[in-house]
């Protein structure tokens, strides 16, 4: 909070990892209100091996944070499928994000699918749809859901930034019910 009670402005990064597409959404959240800097995707069917993508999601993150200077990220965890060779290859997509994020001083946080279908619907099954229609009520304009991996990690970003103003978010580091009394007490009846 500033000196005027009001919440800081905040930045984020959202990605969704994936080897032939990432997404990446930058918002820029205050309090309630979220605005939509940029989303998109990185295509990477192009490249011929697989270093040559992962090179391309190193650069492409950091070109991101140059350019818009968000102060987090966060990021989709790989959810646990039946092919494992899938699961490797976005745990490396994933990491090399993670890298390249931190190479730039980001802190990072990781959401699982579900908990950030939950986060945006109330529905941690939530289609990929149903999640890209309740953003665009959330931001109070519709979002293009022609490329669900922008989507998804949008999603990710509001996720991140709901669980950050969420009065049980960070109990054990005193952000909890208590620190949430203290700094609102005209919500309290």
């Amino acid at each position: 909070m500033d000196n005027k009670g009001t919440k800081t402005p905040l930045r984020i990064l959202g990605i969704d990892p994936g080897t032939n597409v990432l997404g990446y959404a930058v918002i820029l959240a205050q309090g309630q209100e979220i605005d939509l800097t940029v989303m998109g995707v990185l295509t990477l069917s192009h490249h011929d091996s697989a270093q040559e993508k992962l090179h391309s999601i190193f650069e492409r993150v950091q070109e991101l944070i140059t350019q818009y200077h968000p102060q987090e990220m966060a990021i989709e965890a790989p959810f646990f499928g039946k092919n494992p060779q899938s699961m490797l290859k976005l745990g490396r997509a994933q990491g090399v994000a993670i890298a390249a994020a931190m190479t730039k001083g980001l802190p990072i946080t990781e959401y699982m699918p579900k908990k950030i279908k939950q986060s945006v619907t109330g529905n941690g099954n939530a289609s990929k749809e149903q999640v890209a229609a309740m953003l665009g009520h959330m931001l109070k304009s519709p979002v293009d859901n022609r490329f669900l991996d922008a989507t998804d990690a949008l999603a990710t970003a509001v996720c991140h930034h709901l669980q950050r103003n969420s009065p049980l978010a960070g109990s054990a580091k005193g952000k909890g019910w208590s620190r949430f009394i203290q700094d609102n007490p005209d919500r309290i009846a």
